[in-house]
């Protein structure tokens, strides 16, 4: 039987201890890492390649959107988890955008956890059903009608945000940008939603090309 290696990156520790004791009772689970900040999750976990990581967002250093932002190039075959009570679109995608695989809002039963970890090493995309719906919402709005869209050169963006988008088509990552510009991951994905609304797209590739045009 393949064991899965789990790490945790978790501020609470009744919750770390809770939820490590779902998984040491596990036969197929292995937890090979726990951590209570974001910084030390930074120099630890590459070490340690997981298989899964359980990540929660509201750190008490560095938020754990900017964790994923560092931590998943660094583990491409590592599945990222995240585990936490926000549930606003700006963290969902912020988060699914830094890296993560799946997202699961606080508090979830043992087995649900247990389920949603096997899940993801089987190729899923584990979501609680309200993040879920809210993905699928955001997805199927429909398309502005072309006669709604501005021209890009119409288009007003503030500095911050015709830097951040320079450097998006230029082809950095988040984290690459977010070191340019000396700016957290978190305000990145803040000043991309603004600038979803004001082109009048829904994804990063609909950004490039409606940008090079």
């Amino acid at each position: 039987m393949s064991v899965i290696r789990i790490a945790m990156v978790e501020d609470d520790a009744r919750l770390r201890c809770a939820i490590s004791e779902v998984f040491s009772k596990e036969k197929d689970f292995e937890c090979v890492g726990v951590f209570a900040n974001g910084q030390t999750a930074i120099d630890e976990v590459p070490r340690l390649k997981p298989d899964v990581l359980i990540m929660d967002v509201n750190l008490p250093d560095i938020s754990g959107v900017e964790c994923v932002a560092q931590l998943a190039p660094q583990l491409p075959g590592t599945q990222i988890i995240m585990l936490t009570v926000f549930q606003d679109t700006d963290t969902i995608f912020n988060a699914l955008g830094a890296g993560a695989h799946g997202y699961l809002v606080k508090p979830v039963m043992p087995a649900k956890l247990l389920e949603a970890v096997r899940e993801i090493r089987a190729g899923g995309v584990p979501m609680s059903r309200t993040i879920a719906r809210k993905v699928i919402d955001f997805f199927q709005q429909p398309p502005p009608r072309q006669h709604d869209i501005a021209p890009v050169e119409d288009v007003v963006l503030g500095k911050r945000e015709q830097q951040v988008l320079d450097l998006l088509v230029q082809g950095y990552s988040y984290k690459e940008i977010g070191n340019e510009l000396d700016i957290k991951v978190s305000t990145i994905g803040t000043h991309m939603q603004r600038i979803y609304s004001k082109l009048h797209v829904r994804s990063r590739r609909e950004i490039i090309e409606r940008y090079k045009r």
